[in-house]
């Protein structure tokens, strides 16, 4: 069986990184975390990069659709953080 390793640390290959994108993995600190692959030397990085850029992600596909529709229907806006100015924060100290 020809195998194309994507993660020489961990024995990840790019099969196995398309699966777990396809489950709902869509950055490679997603990946990272259910494989392991990009955690050592990091030199895969990229190349796990160039696999995820080449589908749709599920994940951020329903992010899209749902929750992000959802909030606006509710009426609900984004809280902006509160600007402090560096003498205020001296002053607080």
């Amino acid at each position: 069986m020809n195998r194309v390793y994507v993660c020489s640390c961990f024995g990840i290959t790019e099969k196995q990184v398309k699966e777990h994108a396809e489950a709902g993995a869509c950055t490679p600190r997603q990946i990272a975390s259910v494989s392991k692959a990009g955690t050592d030397c990091g030199s895969c990085v990229r190349r796990i990069q160039g696999i995820l850029g080449r589908g749709a992600c599920p994940r951020r596909e329903l992010l899209e659709q749902g929750s992000g529709a959802a909030a606006l229907s509710e009426g609900t806006t984004p809280v902006a953080a509160e600007t402090v100015s560096p003498g205020r924060l001296r002053e607080a100290a």
